[in-house]
């Protein structure tokens, strides 16, 4: 009997030793863990944007120039001197005037004519501009009293001043077009009279007065030394600093993802981000060269800043700025890496981490920004899915974070 037991215990041994001989062969054997990168599913404020790089520009430039051919004085303002409407900016000796024959005479009446009417013309098109901003005032100060009652929404209060600031800009537009077109006027008639002195044997005025057309800064000299000048030849640049518009160059496949109302962010000029909307996408593209020689088909997009005055002081014209055209946003969505998700079976899947295990899930996604993607279905939230999965990985292999 005590040799019955002797040998069953020597087949216990010998069992239990071949089944942990067992054991570690398997777990000698067993595949290794795949290393990978992993990512937690979330929920969170989400944009899809196009982000490109533009510059500021002044909306109205005027170029003067010479009204004469003549003898140019030294110009002594500077880039930045303000300027008012009339005021001195240069002084010219002019060339004798020849006597105008009939035929020269009568184009000379026929431009002044044309002069008088531009300007009417112009003058009808700024009471019309003062009408709608008139009327685009009068409907934001109506909504923000709205708003003080909650009675109007956000957006349709910040469409009213978007609207507001627009056409308060294009009101200093036409009006600076008015006092361009009676100095037009002005100069056309001046023409005529000096002509008309010398006719009748008088001598005109030895030196004409280059005068400031509009109000605003000087934007560029381009003659400021004394000397001969031709009747025409540019002068110098003026400009209001203060109505200034953006303008981005946009490749042609983004470019008809916007349209005049999309929001747009201003960031990357050195002051807090400013808001802006877009006010034109141009209809023709051009052919751009970029910086790693690729040519690339652009689209000139141009944007109004709708962020008060007073927040980009220091802006002015041909600043650089990082433009953010917003296409979507969403407060509270849930979303998950875009480098997560691949195509299995013909739909978008990941591979969600069950307890130290690589799972295959599909998954039905939504707008994506190129870094993030929205899940509408699928995934909940602090649920783990592994990034960039290699073709290393397949279904249900065993896996550790890195």
């Amino acid at each position: 009997m005590v040799e019955g037991k002797r040998i069953a215990g020597k087949w216990l041994f010998w069992s239990v030793l071949g089944a942990l001989a067992i054991v570690v062969l398997a777990y000698i054997l067993r595949p290794e863990p795949v290393w990978v990168d992993l990512a937690t599913v979330q929920r969170g404020p989400m944009e899809v944007t196009i982000l490109e790089e533009g510059k500021t520009r002044v909306k109205d430039r005027y170029v003067v120039s010479s009204p004469v051919t003549g003898y140019l004085q030294r110009v002594e303002l500077d880039v930045g001197d303000r300027v008012i409407p009339g005021e001195l900016l240069t002084e010219v000796d002019p060339m004798p005037v020849s006597v105008l024959d009939a035929r020269s005479r009568a184009e000379a009446e026929a431009r002044v004519e044309a002069a008088r009417s531009a300007l009417n013309s112009i003058r009808q098109k700024t009471q019309a501009a003062e009408a709608d901003a008139e009327l685009a005032e009068t409907e934001y100060q109506r909504l923000l009293t709205l708003d003080r009652a909650d009675f109007v929404s956000d957006e349709r209060l910040q469409q009213a001043r978007s609207t507001a600031a627009r056409n308060q800009a294009i009101l200093r537009s036409a009006r600076f077009d008015e006092e361009v077109a009676a100095h037009e006027l002005e100069a056309a008639r001046t023409r005529l009279e000096i002509s008309a002195t010398r006719s009748e044997g008088e001598q005109p005025a030895e030196r004409l007065a280059v005068r400031s057309p509009v109000s605003g800064s000087v934007l560029g000299l381009l003659r400021k030394s004394e000397g001969v000048i031709q009747a025409g030849e540019p002068i110098l640049e003026l400009g209001d600093p203060g109505a200034l518009e953006v303008v981005v160059d946009v490749l042609s496949f983004d470019a008809v993802k916007l349209e005049p109302g999309v929001k747009a962010r201003l960031n990357g000029w050195g002051g807090t981000p400013l808001g802006a909307v877009v006010r034109r996408v141009e209809p023709v593209g051009f052919e751009d060269i970029s910086a790693l020689g690729v040519e690339e088909q652009r689209v000139r997009v141009i944007a109004d800043m709708v962020t008060p005055r007073e927040n980009w002081e220091m802006l002015g014209d041909g600043y650089r700025v990082d433009a953010e055209f917003i296409l979507w946003q969403s407060a509270d969505v849930l979303q998950v890496p875009a480098s997560a998700i691949f195509q299995s079976a013909g739909q978008p899947s990941v591979f969600l981490v069950d307890n130290e295990l690589a799972v295959i899930r599909a998954v039905k996604t939504g707008r994506s920004n190129g870094l993030m993607t929205a899940v509408e279905s699928g995934l909940n939230e602090g649920d783990q899915v592994v990034r960039h999965p290699g073709r290393e990985l397949s279904d249900g292999d065993r896996i550790r974070s890195r």
